[in-house]
């Protein structure tokens, strides 16, 4: 848990609710937490639903790993504490878009539970949606997108998920997908279909 390090500040309320925004959006905002192993498709998925979504006129966003930390988180490598704060920033900018009335897709590994969980502690019941992009460890580096797992078996990146890190897969995640087996459509379909049982976007059909 981050340590309030600053003093004498008040949060000041909003004049414009939650509610407000969210009715002129006609969306609830809500957080869609992609996890899995690299090369999963987490990006890729997380993109296809987006453009799902904007194709039925809904206002959205994709926090994407890499590109988080070409900014934002910059400065942290990615030792397990550095992991945790990656998460713990992500999970506030996340609750920042879903306050705003924005569907907010999040992609990044986040291998642990503890770090995901604390993501869904801080936006309301019901706003958080867990996806697990379940994709086998062979397949994932079959795929090697990147060339990160042919890097991490010679020992050239340390501590990699999967390989020298551990991964702990959710418990009980809203929606699991395997991309191994399932067509990118398909998969993009099963998070579009479980926003709309939950009540999060209405029926696009």
């Amino acid at each position: 848990m981050a340590q309030q390090k600053a003093t004498n500040i008040t949060w000041h309320d909003a004049t414009v609710t939650v509610e407000d925004r969210e009715k002129l959006l006609n969306q609830k905002g809500c957080v869609i937490w992609f996890t899995g192993l690299s090369g999963s498709g987490k990006s890729t998925l997380a993109n296809a639903v987006e453009q799902v979504l904007h194709q039925q006129q809904h206002h959205t966003y994709v926090l994407d790993g890499d590109n988080v930390r070409h900014g934002l988180n910059k400065n942290l490598g990615f030792s397990p504490e550095d992991r945790e704060e990656n998460i713990r920033r992500i999970g506030e900018v996340a609750k920042l878009f879903a306050d705003a009335g924005t569907i907010v897709m999040t992609a990044f590994i986040s291998p642990y539970r503890a770090d995901r969980d604390q993501a869904r502690e801080l936006v309301a019941e019901g706003r958080f949606v867990e996806v697990f992009v379940d994709c086998p460890l062979e397949v994932c580096e079959e795929r090697d997108t990147k060339g990160l797992y042919k890097k991490a078996r010679a020992g050239e990146i340390k501590e990699f998920t999967g390989i020298s890190a551990p991964y702990e897969a959710p418990a009980d995640p809203e929606v699991t997908v395997n991309t191994a087996e399932l067509s990118l459509e398909e998969s993009a379909h099963a998070v579009v279909a479980s926003l709309v049982k939950a009540g999060l976007v209405p029926n696009g059909n």
